[in-house]
């Protein structure tokens, strides 16, 4: 069973305890005027998934999904996401996308350069190159930043 919690104003952590595996896995969600998921989750555990974010918004309103790297656990649900919400974009890194996620879409993702950012509203991301952590080649953990300018008041 998906536990949802809000653990920031409008950024949801929902996580999936897989007692067989003794394995919590967590997935997030911000809802701003351009949702962001972190995270599709395993194939097998995509209904539950998309129940718990079906709670907060409404699926085909999904504008981003992105992962820390390329793997099945962050990653592997990312086609059945991509159904749900035909016009969102996957934003990942560059060598992700030219080693896995292109080819696993079958489309264009968003492909970030070091410090490369990006914006949902509210919120901007910096894509951090990270070569010296495990996965490090293809993974993209990011800075969270509110994102204030003259066209948007938080």
């Amino acid at each position: 069973m998906a536990v949802t919690t809000e653990i920031a104003p409008n950024i949801y952590r929902i996580s999936i305890f897989a007692q067989r595996g003794n394995l919590q896995f967590n997935h997030f969600l911000v809802k701003d005027d351009e949702p962001l998921l972190f995270h599709t989750g395993l194939r097998g555990m995509h209904a539950e998934i998309r129940e718990a974010v079906s709670k907060l918004i409404n699926l085909s309103e999904l504008r981003h999904i992105s992962f820390s790297h390329f793997e099945s656990d962050e990653c592997g649900s990312l086609n059945e996401w991509l159904a749900a919400a035909p016009k969102a974009d996957v934003i990942c890194s560059q060598v992700g996308a030219r080693v896995s996620v292109n080819d696993f879409i079958g489309r264009e993702s968003c492909a970030l350069t070091d410090g490369g950012t990006f914006e949902t509203g509210k919120y901007r991301f910096r894509y951090c190159q990270t070569p010296h952590l495990p996965h490090g080649w293809h993974a993209q953990p990011s800075e969270t930043h509110p994102f204030h300018s003259a066209s948007r008041q938080a």
